[in-house]
């Protein structure tokens, strides 16, 4: 049993990405879905697919690696947002990750978004996870 789905989403992506893989299989949730059409949007991630098999399916993952230096382009990919201690942020205090270069994502109450979204919408949220 999983406490943190959340954070064992970002530790099979992490994991993947270190160990080189093409493909990482992830049981699905709504939140895992919205998570990674985010990834996807933003050009961290090749390619996704939504199957529904099992009783939650499960989300396959493409991850991009540089065509010739074969490097990841996930360098990082940290909770912040832990089930013991929640991060909320207003919409002026928003974080920045690394200078505006990586993404934050966020839970909103207008759903999933990234940091950047959540700045012009003028709301706030909590802070799921840093991606750069």
């Amino acid at each position: 049993m999983v406490t943190d789905p959340i954070a064992d989403y970002l530790t099979r992506i992490r994991n993947a990405v270190m160990a080189r893989h093409k493909v990482v299989e992830i049981p699905a949730s709504n939140l895992k879905k919205d998570i990674t059409r985010i990834l996807h949007d933003k050009g961290y991630i090749l390619n996704y697919k939504f199957v529904n098999e099992g009783p939650q399916g499960v989300i396959k993952i493409a991850l991009k690696y540089h065509p010739e230096t074969k490097t990841p382009a996930i360098k990082g990919i940290d909770r912040v947002s832990k089930p013991g201690l929640r991060k909320y942020a207003g919409s002026e205090e928003m974080p920045r990750v690394l200078n505006g270069l990586g993404i934050a994502v966020v839970s909103t109450s207008q759903g999933v978004m990234t940091d950047k979204e959540a700045r012009t919408k003028n709301i706030g949220g909590e802070v799921l996870c840093y991606v750069y």
